[in-house]
């Protein structure tokens, strides 16, 4: 009985459908209503298998994109192609997707560990800790976590670590690639940062376009691909690769603009 079950991390999966339902619920119109979110290509979801699948993303905010995703992956499901129309969707919702979060960032106040149930998969981030820059070993408990998760369903993870645009990517990830073997579906964003406060949990700005392009699966060479060629093939796949300087949003601009004002205020 569902009432019952857990998944592989423990959480009782009726527990999880009830706040899925209800988060949902009340984020709803926070891409349909005070804002609108426009999808392209989420077709591809509902041809995608149960499990091993590894969704990669930009960065905007902490929680409003993964929210996001929850919403444009289940209404997929339901039959709905680039459409969160009637969040009835939810009502059955996928229970085995998983997200890749900051430890610290999971813990940080109670909503954040409400949504951790949710379906967080939390790291702890080897460059930064306590808004310092860190160097740090990574722990293999963390990756066969994440491994944990593919093998259970579907993991979103957002490769640079930061929301700010034009990061490196982090090389974890294409480590996590060649040992795991997923589906690597690329995913990117829009209007998130320009919609909510950096958490993403309150609405900075009403009336904005969001975007979401959801990309066929990347073609890659698990066995004889390297860690830097996966690294450049996530960072053209995402739109992150330095050649697309020559084309930012304008929420990228103003997030450039912020960070150089904060180095100048640094030095």
């Amino acid at each position: 009985m569902l009432f019952f079950q857990r998944n592989p991390f423990g959480h009782y999966l009726i527990l999880k459908k009830w706040l899925i339902r209800y988060m949902g619920f009340i984020t709803h119109r926070r891409y349909r209503g005070f804002n609108e979110l426009k999808i392209e290509g989420s077709e591809i979801i509902k041809d995608l298998p149960d499990t091993k699948v590894l969704f990669i993303s930009n960065h905007q905010t902490y929680f409003a994109d993964v929210v996001a995703m929850f919403h444009v992956f289940n209404a997929s499901l339901s039959g709905r192609i680039d459409s969160i129309k009637n969040v009835g969707y939810l009502w059955k919702p996928k229970l085995n997707i998983y997200y890749v979060a900051a430890k610290e960032t999971m813990k940080s106040s109670l909503l954040s560990r409400i949504l951790a149930y949710a379906g967080s998969v939390s790291i702890e981030r080897t460059w930064r800790a306590g808004g310092k820059d860190v160097q740090r070993q990574v722990k293999f408990s963390d990756i066969s976590n994440i491994g944990k998760a593919l093998d259970d369903g579907w993991v979103i993870t957002f490769p640079q670590g930061t929301t700010t645009p034009f990061k490196p990517i982090r090389k974890g990830t294409a480590h996590i690639i060649k040992k795991y073997k997923p589906i690597v579906i690329p995913i990117v964003i829009d209007g998130f940062r320009r919609s909510f406060d950096k958490k993403g949990l309150m609405i900075k700005k009403k009336g904005i376009l969001q975007s979401m392009v959801i990309k066929p699966p990347l073609d890659i060479d698990y066995d004889t691909a390297s860690i830097e060629t996966i690294i450049e093939q996530i960072e053209y796949a995402i739109e992150q690769h330095p050649s697309f300087l020559k084309v930012l949003s304008v929420e990228e601009l103003e997030a450039l603009e912020e960070l150089n004002k904060k180095r100048r205020y640094d030095t």
